[in-house]
């Protein structure tokens, strides 16, 4: 490759200069990579959150490598890994979970290497810095053009942390769904695309009424293409655009606060 892609993920925080230690780490390995930042604002240790964000992105990424850290088991036991999936693309990071909804996302999983080669990392590794001393390296290694098999010894693909975003079940006449990630807005994104809910209820229509339904409290919330559709403060439930599945929010407001959600919350969808 001419010019390499790389993207990447962490929880390091917006003013941190980590990342930036990172891109130079890469880019003296892989000079001309072309480096995509997808946010280095994933809360603090939510590998669930990570992994969730770095699934939505990667698909619409140009194949190439995907380095993600959230990391909060760095200098344990847990294992540093790489991932080829079936689209051809590579992801490298910590044995958490955090990397297999985006291999899945991008075809599945064909070969899993664990990260045993030094050649491949800086000379010096640290037990608190992974990120710039170990998977930094590899991924721009990968991109350089590196044998995969060089990297390490190969696990089986069930051996490795896995990670499963909760699921949406439609069955009698409803939609049990889960939280799976709520932004900064509050606007929480559900388990499940439009097709379930249509499931249920027939094709969906503008202000076509729902009860949400959160451990027992029973509200009605309108199906909208847009927050502008409802009155500010007034709650939604729409089609999101980043993950394109369900999401539940509030113009101008904090879907979170507004019903008390947090990730895994359980909610049930009901046609009134």
């Amino acid at each position: 490759m001419s010019s390499p892609f790389i993207s990447f993920l962490t929880d390091f925080g917006g003013p941190a200069s980590a990342p930036a230690v990172c891109r130079g780490v890469m880019w003296g390995i892989a000079p001309d990579a072309r480096i995509c930042d997808i946010t280095h604002s994933v809360s603090r240790f939510a590998v669930r959150d990570g992994a969730f964000l770095l699934s939505c992105t990667v698909p619409y990424l140009p194949v190439g490598v995907h380095l993600a850290v959230v990391d909060p088991g760095v200098g344990t036991n847990r294992r540093p890994i790489a991932i080829r999936a079936a689209r051809g693309d590579f992801l490298v990071g910590p044995d958490n979970g955090l990397l297999v909804p985006a291999a899945h996302a991008l075809g599945g999983i064909d070969e899993v290497r664990a990260l045993e080669n030094p050649a491949l990392w800086l000379p010096r590794v640290s037990s608190t810095f992974h990120g710039r001393d170990l998977f930094a390296p590899v991924a721009a290694h990968l991109a350089a053009g590196v044998d995969f098999s060089s990297l390490g010894p190969q696990l089986p693909a069930d051996g490795i942390v896995d990670l499963r975003l909760p699921d949406a079940v439609a069955q009698d006449g409803v939609l049990d769904t889960a939280v799976l990630f709520i932004d900064t807005f509050g606007n929480c994104r559900l388990a499940g695309q439009a097709a379930d809910l249509e499931s249920i209820a027939g094709a969906l229509q503008p202000a076509q009424e729902f009860a949400v339904i959160v451990e027992g409290r029973r509200s009605v919330v309108p199906w909208a293409a847009t927050f502008g559709a409802v009155a500010i403060g007034s709650p939604l439930l729409y089609e999101d655009a980043d993950y394109a599945g369900l999401a539940i929010g509030v113009n101008q407001g904090s879907a979170a606060e507004h019903f008390g959600l947090e990730i895994d919350r359980p909610i049930r969808l009901e046609p009134t």
